[in-house]
């Protein structure tokens, strides 16, 4: 597993297709986190905009723990891509200040299974894992 986190709109999507070329000669499959299933994140080669994934679950009341659970069992190779959203103003929403948290706290789980993480800033990637 690679995890891709910074800023919006800082090229992590740009550098995950990079990652996926270099790594496989198949047509990378890309889902996003606002739009795709759950079950689709367990079977493509890019999840794109992670958090989306933790916001969705947490409006369904469902512990966004047991996906990242699933993903770290059954797609070990994929690509994440998240924001970073604990690094700007605390929402004054008490569901967005939850977000904000499980989304941090969703990188930190995903991290430490992930072989690399790299964060992007100005489209330029640092790895720090």
């Amino acid at each position: 597993m690679k995890l891709i986190i910074g800023g919006a709109w800082q090229g992590k999507l740009d550098y995950a297709l990079q990652i996926a070329n270099r790594e496989s000669k198949d047509s990378e499959k890309v889902i996003e986190g606002a739009t795709d299933s759950c079950e689709a994140a367990l079977e493509c080669t890019i999840i794109h905009n992670f958090h989306e994934y933790v916001r969705r679950l947490l409006q369904e009341e469902k512990d966004p723990d047991q996906l990242i659970q699933e993903i770290v069992e059954h797609n070990p190779d994929v690509i994440i891509t998240m924001n970073e959203l604990g690094c700007g103003i605390v929402p004054q929403d008490p569901f967005d200040r939850r977000w904000r948290e499980s989304a941090g706290r969703a990188a930190v789980k995903l991290a430490k299974h992930s072989g690399e993480v790299y964060r992007m800033v100005c489209g330029i990637p640092a790895r720090i894992k």
